[in-house]
């Protein structure tokens, strides 16, 4: 009919990539209509976590890991004394557990990218706190298969929310990762997480001279972000740390 192929919003089929992305993002602005964000702490509309209940979440208290910040090492944990990590030290705010867990879980597995917004506020609150020394933001970066079937990197949306902040650049394409394995599951032991990331990162450019802030939402044995900070320091980093919004472990 006359109608037939007159919808302003064809099905993505034959368009350019910035066409699909402006159709991309307008699906998920109606998403996030059709599902408002509540509190993961009391329920409230509007946020993933209220101002009401951030002031109760569970904060990461010392004694932890110098290095690391394994709860409940005096100085060194018995993994930073067997194992060497290729950064400098991780911080963390708070404890993986209750609204923060769900909180990270909706930023990641239910597509909530709006919650980077105010986790990332969070992470900054700290950060101002607790100043590190940095020239740039790198966040802990997805393969491309999980990339594209995620949509989005939660980790690359919390750095980006904290350079806006603090007007420290990001900078998303520094590191890549090779290999697509598995998530990093609570039933893993430590040594299988630690060879699940081994050679698992690569640094795309040289990074000589610059001092790094690796940004994650949460560290569970630190395997990561320290593959990550080796491959960095390999492409000639100063200094690599680490943060996250949360500390599992």
């Amino acid at each position: 009919g006359a109608m037939e192929g007159s919808f302003p919003f064809p099905s993505g089929k034959g368009l350019g990539l910035r066409e699909n992305l402006l159709l991309s993002k307008l699906a998920r602005s109606a998403i996030d209509l059709i599902f408002p964000i509540n509190c993961t702490g009391c329920g409230r509309e509007g946020r993933i976590i209220c101002n009401g209940c951030a002031g109760g979440l569970p904060l990461l208290r010392p004694p932890y890991c110098r290095i690391c910040a394994a709860p409940g090492a005096e100085g060194l944990c018995s993994w930073c004394r067997q194992y060497p990590r290729g950064f400098e030290s991780l911080r963390a705010p708070y404890q993986f557990e209750g609204a923060v867990r769900e909180a990270v879980h909706a930023l990641k597995y239910r597509g909530m990218r709006a919650a980077a917004e105010t986790l990332g506020g969070l992470m900054t609150e700290y950060l101002q706190q607790n100043p590190v020394q940095c020239d740039v933001l790198v966040p802990v970066p997805l393969h491309s298969r999980r990339l594209r079937s995620r949509g989005y990197n939660q980790s690359a949306l919390l750095a980006r929310e904290i350079g806006r902040r603090l007007d420290i650049p990001v900078q998303e394409d520094l590191l890549e990762r090779l290999i697509n394995a598995g998530p990093q599951v609570e039933s893993q032991t430590r040594e299988e997480r630690r060879s699940n990331v081994a050679g698992n990162f690569a640094c795309k450019s040289d990074a000589t001279g610059q001092a790094v802030l690796l940004i994650d939402d949460v560290a569970t044995t630190a395997s990561t972000l320290s593959e990550c900070a080796q491959s960095l320091k390999e492409a000639g980093a100063s200094k690599t740390y680490a943060l996250t919004l949360a500390r599992d472990g």
